[in-house]
């Protein structure tokens, strides 16, 4: 779910595709385009991490800061939900079959989530101020309308990228005619 908000009359429309090291689509990317004078985005709609097959479903999830997310499960088995990241603490005790909680997050960064009973599930939350974020289809590519014209910064996380905090990052001009590049994960 794209973020982004009208930016009026010198919008443009950007798409960024992101390939892995095998040059194959890396879907669940998040790119987020910093451009000057973005406004804020504000919470809207719902937002859901759910606890499906003994796994975070959607793995990854970006919400704009203030979001309230629910964390129903799903699962026959019960899940107990964590996270030591900066951006969020979380510690959801023990918790089954169709209940539910929600949190609210407050500031911006990456969320790590865990379950204390099954090692194996992992999810990510990625929170943000600015509108014009979004998560990479599985073709790899997120698509944003009405992003300004200018100079802006164009930043790609995910937790395979072998980077400092997991992000590339790329200075652009974006015309009003639109924008268009391709991030390539290296190892």
């Amino acid at each position: 779910m794209a973020l982004a908000i009208s930016g009026g009359a010198h919008a443009a429309t950007v798409t960024i595709d992101v390939r892995g090291p095998d040059g194959q689509p890396l879907s669940d990317a998040v790119v987020v385009v910093e451009a000057a004078d973005s406004p804020r985005a504000p919470p809207h709609g719902t937002y859901v991490m759910e606890q499906r097959g003994i796994a975070f479903q959607p793995h990854i999830l970006v919400v704009p800061v203030g979001a309230t997310v629910a964390l129903p499960n799903r699962d026959a088995v019960r899940h107990h939900v964590y996270s030591f990241s900066k951006a969020k603490k979380i510690d959801l005790k023990l918790y089954g079959k169709e209940d539910q909680r929600s949190i609210v997050f407050d500031k911006a960064g990456v969320v790590a989530l865990g379950c204390n009973i099954h090692d194996s599930m992992s999810g990510f939350i990625y929170v943000t101020a600015n509108p014009f974020a979004d998560r990479a289809n599985g073709q790899g590519r997120v698509q944003m309308t009405d992003v300004p014209a200018g100079k802006a910064t164009v930043r790609v996380w995910s937790p395979s990228i072998r980077a400092p905090n997991n992000t590339l990052v790329q200075s652009v001009v974006i015309l009003s005619s639109g924008f268009a590049t391709t991030f390539t994960i290296h190892r």
